[in-house]
């Protein structure tokens, strides 16, 4: 006799998104596995007296999304911290930062987020008592600057204040900051009037110009260091952030972690299954030492379907951000000539050099790891490739470069044969219509951005992710089936696809991860509307989540 089903979902419009992708009634879930889809009648014979039956009434039920590129703890620090990404001004931003610093001087750190100062796991690096802010994007402003040390000196002239840009590549600080770590941020970091580095001295060994607050890339990494939480508040935030996902459709990520304390707090959760998504940790390059002491090799853990957290890539980065102009392009940013605080190199610059990248390819390709590098300029994509062609079988391995907003013809054709995939964040269209930052950077190259169209017609896997700007599957679908450049939209099942089998795919997760079929794991997302038929992708309601065939979120 049959096995009763756990969990049967029924009345619904069950999309497979496989190939090609057929629409069935109902689906049956036992053990955390799919173990039926068709026909309601059918599915429920399995119905059992402990069965929970849910009633869809004609809803769409998906395989769940996964995220190619999060960092989750970032969208928990934005939940408990200042949410930056909610001001439309300068003037907003400050104000809600002085919002959280009151919170932080009374000494309750804001919903017990523990940066209040206090001691043992829960200070964060220098044990300060931060106003830290998250997300604010000035290319939607009317006054599109970055925020300044004359701005944050104005929340606080005692405690140390920091507003992280959204692609956190920039950043804000005030005096108190740039006084207590002057010696640590590395020169090229730190910008001053006309963009001039601190390196470049006045011919007397004095600066050139005083420090105007803002901060990019190591001098950032400074910031990231000093901030880190502990493994009580990366808890909470963590708890927070899955919360947030899960709401969202959200059935896994892969997490970009670099010193951190999210791993062992994943493993956690994990242990006291209160973990309510899966999680591949991509490791940054600095912990690759670490994970050949310790014999952990890209895929341990996750072999078996209840198992939520596993090893991912070794990431990297090569170039930074169009935000920043610090993405390394093989030709000038538009814009940079006409902006006195633009940095001297108007292509941008390396943060990881191509030499030292092809040894650190090499050297994790030869030990058997997943390699993944941040590259958003066409020069830092053309790096990266280089470095990939190096190694026996990039495709085996399933290298990966993220983001991929600036490739070039050559370079998606060098993708294709490579087999490498392309990590890559449809969420970034809403800087690429005109008027918007890509066209103040790139000119009439913002057209020429983020082409999955053309990487997806070249054969090349297509995974998509957020990189939590914001996290969001559905806007991301709506981004890519409207592109500002007609000829690189998809369509609304490639856009679902490259956000559930396409990342499964990134992840060595497509025979179990990614559509809804007899043995798969039972990872689901039920929406209220269909997003073949909504001329608003984005505002589709998320019903319910499912992850291992448990109920992870349900909308009242």
């Amino acid at each position: 006799m049959t096995a009763a089903a756990d969990l049967v979902l029924t009345n619904a419009e069950v999309h497979t998104l496989g190939s090609p992708d057929e629409t069935h009634e109902a689906v049956a879930v036992r053990d955390g596995e799919v173990v039926r889809v068709g026909r309601a009648f059918d599915v429920e014979l399995l119905v059992g007296v402990e069965t929970r039956v849910v009633d869809c009434e004609g809803r769409v039920v998906l395989p769940g999304f996964i995220d190619a590129h999060t960092h989750l703890p970032m969208v928990g620090r934005s939940l408990v911290h200042a949410d930056l990404s909610a001001a439309d001004s300068a003037a907003e931003a400050v104000e809600l930062l002085r919002e959280r610093a009151a919170e932080v001087e009374r000494g309750n750190g804001g919903d017990g987020d523990g940066t209040g100062g206090g001691t043992g796991d829960d200070e964060t690096a220098d044990g300060a008592d931060w106003v830290l802010g998250y997300g604010y994007d000035e290319s939607t402003w009317d006054e599109s600057r970055y925020l300044t040390r004359d701005d944050l000196d104005a929340v606080s002239e005692s405690l140390p204040v920091v507003a992280f840009r959204e692609d956190l590549h920039t950043a804000g600080v005030n005096s108190v900051v740039l006084d207590r770590y002057a010696d640590e941020m590395p020169d090229s970091g730190v910008q001053t009037a006309g963009g001039v580095d601190l390196s470049e001295g006045d011919g007397d060994g004095e600066p050139a110009a005083e420090p105007t607050g803002v901060v990019v890339e190591g001098a950032v990494d400074v910031l990231r260091e000093a901030t880190e939480p502990g493994r009580e508040e990366m808890t909470e935030l963590v708890r927070a952030a899955q919360a947030y996902a899960t709401a969202r459709g959200v059935t896994g990520v892969h997490d970009m972690v670099r010193g951190s304390r999210a791993p062992e707090v994943y493993r956690d959760l994990a242990d006291a299954d209160e973990l309510a998504l899966r999680v591949r940790i991509n490791y940054w390059s600095d912990h690759l030492d670490a994970l050949r002491e310790v014999g952990l090799r890209t895929n341990h853990g996750g072999e078996s379907r209840g198992d939520l957290v596993a090893v991912g890539a070794v990431k990297t980065f090569t170039d930074g951000s169009f935000g920043g102009r610090t993405a390394k392009l093989t030709e000038p940013y538009a814009d940079a000539a006409a902006d006195p605080d633009a940095a001297d190199d108007e292509t941008g610059q390396w943060v990881v050099d191509p030499e030292e990248l092809r040894e650190l390819v090499a050297d994790a390709d030869g030990s058997g790891y997943q390699l993944t590098a941040h590259a958003i300029g066409d020069a830092a994509i053309d790096a990266v490739l280089d470095a990939y062609e190096e190694t026996d079988d990039p495709g085996a391995s399933r290298h990966r470069v993220e983001h991929v907003e600036l490739a070039s013809d050559e370079a998606i054709e060098r993708f294709a044969e490579a087999g490498v995939v392309a990590s890559v964040q449809p969420n970034f269209l809403k800087w690429a219509d005109e008027g918007g930052l890509y066209d103040a950077r790139l000119g009439e190259r913002r057209l020429r951005t983020n082409r999955f169209r053309d990487l997806l017609d070249a054969g090349v896997p297509l995974a998509f992710g957020s990189d939590c700007m914001p996290l969001g599957p559905l806007l991301g679908v709506d981004l890519a089936t409207d592109h500002p450049n007609p000829d690189q939209s998809l369509t609304v099942t490639e856009a679902l696809r490259a956000y559930t089998s396409g990342a499964a795919y990134a992840g060595f997760d497509e025979d179990r991860l990614g559509t809804v079929a007899v043995g798969t794991a039972a990872d689901l997302v039920v929406l209220d509307e269909s997003p073949w038929e909504t001329d608003s992708i984005r505002d589709v309601a998320v019903s319910m989540t499912v992850v291992d065939g448990r109920v992870v979120f349900e909308r009242d």
